[in-house]
């Protein structure tokens, strides 16, 4: 159990601060290195004086508007059980709607929509974010063949960030936070001498620059908001990384630090486009001293690689909690610290994301192509995110009408602006995460979907379980010392495993357990309210084990809280049944041919259900079944 905040020692908040630093703000706070030169890039944006205070007012409120007011302010109170990101707005949203089922429904359609183009969001950021950082070379060392060398050193360094990921984030994890100050630190030391040199670059402050911008060239400003949103990826963080940190240091890290760097540095890079309009070229590394410049691109491929391995541990953790909401077929989680459970390394994952992230850089082969390819995803999940706070708004805290459309509605249209902007991009590369979010919401809706079929069938076909005792125990089987415990999908309902037993053992084991897990939409479940248990007579009983999203299945750990309760469990004298689904596509079933046949392809390469209940390898018998819909 995690510590209560009110209880956390002195000293905590500021430890708590620093730590956000560096995993939450990691990728906002290396968008410098690629956001405002691309908007100026390739000429869609003349530099010109007006110009350029018109983009950085756009900025500046952009950034106001988005992180400040609406994640920073609004979204991080919309916490479930205190956890935040897309995947709890989700099951919160659901749940305050679970009394209309059509609409809840939808909810879950979008919201695993959002879900799926996260991924995409994944390989983006890593190969986008180091790139950049790689391309510093050319300008800190003014030699032609270094061009040459920029594609392969991104790619070893993302090798290298991805072979490590087996290894666990502890150590690394521990220099995020301080390597992301020096970050930030170095971020207002670049830009405060070019602010106070030109500090009539402040004027773009006031929005009125900005309206002036979109009212002068309304196309050029259009188009340009599709690099302008650059500056706020990485702030869907802010709310996925809620339950790490807490919203104070979250708070503190933003208005503290992190925006007055992230401001002081857009303008500064704005005044030297005012003095120097030829460093569009590659503003933020031109406003370091020469001398100055390579240590500065290892500082930024140190802060890239920290913004993308906080998005590699958050695709592992969205990942784990897709599966034990039942969206994600079960996977091979590995915990990589005894002590947080919250480090994980999900191998499937991590190589998928490596070689989508490889073929990205391949693909595009500069940041600038990338970043075509950036912000469709961001501006999805942002809209997303705004609908689901609606919903939570209205439906689960019981605001008016009126307060939830004016506290969501400007975002809303905020964040559609920013889409429809990058939709332009579609076939310039925003393609890319498209498709990979397409290809991830098939698997997800396919998947759930088939999980649905299977236990109506299965169902259908099952008999109920109490009867069934009775019915055994008028002429009862031999019974065996020991306990059987055996693994149901659904409560009340005889498994398939126990009648295979009984049919072809022909015994019964002396005392038995019926365990069915659930899974529910909240984050956390505590142990006591892990387990309930109803007597069924003749020494067998029912046994239903609850658990939140983020839980770790335990069936073994769950049981040993009988203890006391009348039920004999002795750990090396007790055996686990488990009935192995074989699925057989069939025509005319709940499904198109090719859907059942991907379910059927993704359900026989899921990891075992053993090794993801956590039973001991050695005291488990598995049967099998054949189903078909």
């Amino acid at each position: 159990m995690t510590t209560p905040r009110s209880a956390r020692p002195p000293g905590a908040l500021a430890g708590l601060t620093l730590a956000a630093l560096g995993v939450v703000y990691g990728d906002i706070g290396t968008s410098p290195l690629y956001a405002l030169r691309e908007v100026f890039h390739a000429g869609q944006v003349p530099v010109s004086a007006a110009n350029v205070l018109g983009v950085l007012s756009l900025i500046f409120w952009t950034i106001t508007v988005i992180v400040s007011l609406k994640y920073v302010l609004l979204v991080l109170r919309a916490d479930n059980d205190g956890e935040g990101g897309l995947i709890a707005m989700l099951a919160l949203a659901t749940s305050a709607v679970a009394d209309r089922p059509r609409l809840r429904a939808a909810l879950l359609t979008v919201g695993m929509f959002g879900t799926a183009v996260f991924y995409g969001d994944g390989v983006i950021t890593p190969a986008i974010s180091v790139l950049s950082a790689v391309e510093g070379l050319e300008v800190a060392v003014a030699a032609p063949w270094l061009h040459d060398l920029v594609l392969p050193i991104t790619l070893l360094v993302l090798t290298a960030l991805f072979a490590v990921q087996r290894l666990g984030t502890a150590g690394i994890g521990r220099a995020f936070g301080p390597v992301t100050l020096l970050w930030f630190a170095v971020l207002i030391a670049l830009g405060l001498p070019q602010v106070l040199a030109h500090p009539a670059v402040l004027a773009a402050l006031n929005p009125a620059h900005a309206a002036g911008f979109v009212a002068a060239q309304p196309g050029v400003a259009f188009v340009a908001l599709g690099a302008v949103v650059l500056v706020v990826t990485g702030g869907e963080a802010l709310y996925a990384d809620l339950g790490h940190f807490g919203r104070l240091p979250i708070r503190i890290a933003w208005y503290g630090l992190v925006m007055p760097a992230l401001v002081i540095n857009y303008f500064g890079q704005g005044a030297l486009l005012l003095a120097d309009p030829a460093a569009v070229e590659n503003p933020f590394y031109l406003l370091a001293a020469p001398w100055a410049r390579l240590p500065l691109v290892v500082l930024a491929t140190a802060a890239t690689v920290i913004a993308s391995q906080a998005l590699i541990t958050a695709a592992f953790s969205v990942t784990k909690q897709a599966i034990q909401l039942g969206l994600l077929p079960r996977m091979r989680v590995l915990h990589t610290s005894v002590r947080d459970t919250g480090q994980i390394y999900v191998p499937a994952v991590n190589w998928g994301l490596f070689a989508l992230v490889v073929l990205a850089v391949a693909l595009f082969e500069s940041s600038s192509n990338l970043a075509s390819a950036y912000g469709i995803a961001v501006t999805l999940d942002m809209s997303i995110t705004t609908v689901m706070t609606f919903f939570v708004l209205r439906y689960g805290w019981k605001y008016p009408l009126a307060l939830c459309l004016a506290a969501t509605g400007l975002f809303l249209v905020v964040d559609l602006l920013f889409f429809a902007s990058n939709l332009l991009k579609l076939l310039a590369g925003g393609w890319f995460p498209l498709v990979i979010g397409g290809a991830m919401f098939t698997v997800m809706t396919t998947w759930a979907r088939g999980r649905e079929l299977m236990s109506e069938r299965l169902r259908d076909d099952a008999i109920e379980l109490r009867g069934f005792l009775e019915a055994v125990f008028v002429g009862p089987p031999q019974r065996v010392p020991g306990t059987a415990v055996f693994l149901a999908a659904e409560e009340g309902l005889a498994p398939n495993a126990l009648l295979h037993n009984l049919k072809h053992n022909k015994v019964l084991h002396e005392h038995n357990l019926f365990v069915s897990v659930r899974h529910h939409e909240v984050p956390w479940i505590g142990f006591d309210r892990r387990v309930e248990l109803q007597p069924l007579g003749h020494d067998c009983w029912q046994v239903t084990l609850h658990y939140g999203f983020k839980n770790d299945p335990d069936v073994p750990a769950a049981l040993q809280l009988l203890a006391g309760r009348g039920v004999p469990l002795d750990e090396m004298d007790t055996s686990y049944f488990l009935s192995r689904d074989s699925v057989v596509p069939a025509l005319g079933g709940g499904m198109a041919m090719w859907r059942e046949k991907l379910f059927a392809g993704l359900h026989r390469n899921a990891a075992a259900a053993a090794d993801f209940l956590s039973l001991p390898a050695n005291r488990v018998v598995e049967l099998g079944t054949k189903v078909s819909f």
